[in-house]
């Protein structure tokens, strides 16, 4: 419920199951912790559970845990990173009141618990939402809503338990060394169809992706998931790997946010004029190889419900930025331009800062912040003074995942503090619309807002390159692209 970046996502995933979970072809969510989801109305759901799960700590999996784990997460205080995933719920505004529309602290909830949640049995739970909702059950498989143990629950702290979690998932924590490993092992009373006959998993962190990179090629790391730049030019990572690669088109995309609390980039015609200024097909072309596709649109084409070419600042068109950056009256001083330096960003992000530099006429600089930790940081802090480096990786197969967490005000990674009231009205609308089809309709009117106020700027979608080393003999990814640790075969 805090953890809204992929690198820690991609460790929870494995130490939870949710109710329900995607397939790797990117097919419709199945039942996992869900023995069924029922609603006629899209507005109240029960939600039954499969008896017999069991925590990593061997308490069972109940329905309290899914009911207080959510309530936790909406409530204010706690100041979860995810808590506006649950903001469909019916009373969650009690516990989570918003802040005053001139700025300032929110006011105190009204209520610790949702009304729109209900335990009827030990299995069995009724969501009722503010509105109807079709899409609802889809969002069930991201780890906002994964359940928590009695352990957490029952007053433990938050960050003692982030440092040991206690999940239901095929996997269960060891140990973890900061900016080093993060060492998992097989749970074998887990009893779900994605068990891992692997009995143990080291995730290593990196700060520098050519080092795991070479560890990799000698075979002191298993699996990469994102080939770097310098591995792509040639084709030298088929080279050096063979045929141990995977080469999947993934529903993520690179994008460049722009910092709403910072002045300077409060002018549209400013965001307009950046985006208008970078050449995207130079950048896949040249930086990646080719390996990438240059973004045209806000959601990425393979997520339900998502319309290719709706981003009409995503073409190369130097002069009208020259205009139209004239039109916000100029920039002065140097932008910068934030990425990580621990993964795979420099080459692109310092060819966006020349482009825009080159095509604007104006001071622009790349700036590494070392780590992905102290880069995130700074994002949930709000302290960058230029536009940085983001990136979307679907939570779950449908367009809404493109919108309301990053543009509605106060999404859960709307980092950069966009706010605009007629997104957010056609959002809701979306939410409430009476099937998908009608909240897509919605949804799309939203994007069409979003794309005259330029929130961000997309620039490229994945085609995601990975690797694996010869002990491997079978591996798939998954729907978003990280290894899917249940299909590993080794040789040998």
């Amino acid at each position: 419920m805090n953890t809204n970046e992929t690198g820690g996502g991609n460790i929870i995933d494995n130490l939870w199951t949710g109710l329900v979970r995607y397939p790797n072809d990117g097919s419709a969510p199945k039942n996992a912790v869900a023995q069924s989801i029922e609603t006629g109305d899209s507005k109240v759901y029960t939600i039954k559970i499969k008896q017999g799960l069991k925590f990593h700590d061997g308490t069972e999996v109940q329905a309290h845990n899914f009911v207080d784990a959510w309530n936790w997460g909406a409530y204010g205080p706690n100041g979860a990173k995810n808590s506006s995933f649950f903001s469909d719920i019916d009373g969650f505004t009690d516990v989570n009141p918003p802040a005053p529309e001139g700025g300032g602290k929110a006011p105190a909830p009204k209520a610790k618990t949702m009304k729109g949640l209900q335990v009827v049995d030990n299995y069995t739970f009724k969501v009722t939402l503010s509105a109807p909702f079709s899409i609802f059950p889809t969002k069930l498989g991201y780890s906002a809503f994964y359940p928590m143990p009695d352990a957490f629950l029952k007053g433990g702290n938050p960050d003692e338990f982030g440092k040991r979690p206690i999940g239901n998932g095929p996997l269960k924590f060891v140990s973890w060394e900061p900016n080093v490993a993060v060492k998992l092992t097989r749970f074998d009373d887990y009893a779900l169809d994605n068990k891992v006959t692997l009995k143990d998993v080291t995730v290593k962190l990196y700060q520098d992706a050519n080092a795991a990179y070479q560890d990799l090629v000698s075979g002191n790391l298993d699996f990469m998931q994102t080939i770097p730049v310098s591995a792509l030019a040639g084709d030298k990572w088929k080279a050096d790997l063979s045929d141990r690669t995977i080469n999947v088109p993934v529903p993520t995309s690179a994008k460049i946010d722009f910092p709403f609390y910072d002045s300077k980039f409060r002018d549209v015609n400013l965001r307009k004029a950046v985006s208008l200024a970078i050449d995207r097909q130079e950048i896949t072309d040249k930086i990646f190889s080719g390996s990438k596709k240059p973004a045209n649109s806000w959601a990425n084409p393979l997520t339900p419900g998502a319309k290719d070419g709706n981003c009409t600042v995503c073409t190369f068109d130097p002069a009208k930025a020259r205009q139209l950056l004239q039109q916000a009256g100029g920039f002065s001083g140097t932008m910068k331009f934030y990425y990580n330096g621990d993964a795979s960003h420099k080459e692109w992000m310092e060819a966006v800062a020349n482009q825009v530099a080159k095509n604007l006429n104006i001071q622009a600089q790349a700036v590494a912040v070392p780590l992905n930790a102290q880069f995130r940081a700074k994002i949930n802090a709000h302290q960058l003074d230029g536009p940085y480096r983001a990136a979307w990786q679907q939570d779950y197969p449908d367009v809404e995942n493109w919108l309301g967490p990053l543009f509605v005000t106060g999404g859960s990674s709307n980092n950069g503090l966009f706010s605009d009231k007629e997104v957010d009205k056609l959002y809701r609308e979306g939410t409430a619309a009476p099937s998908v089809d009608a909240a897509h309709e919605k949804f799309a009117q939203a994007v069409a807002k979003v794309d005259q106020d330029v929130p961000s700027i997309p620039v490229y979608f994945y085609n995601q390159q990975s690797g694996y080393s010869e002990k491997i003999k079978k591996v798939e990814t998954n729907s978003k692209g990280p290894i899917d640790l249940s299909t590993v075969e080794l040789a040998g």
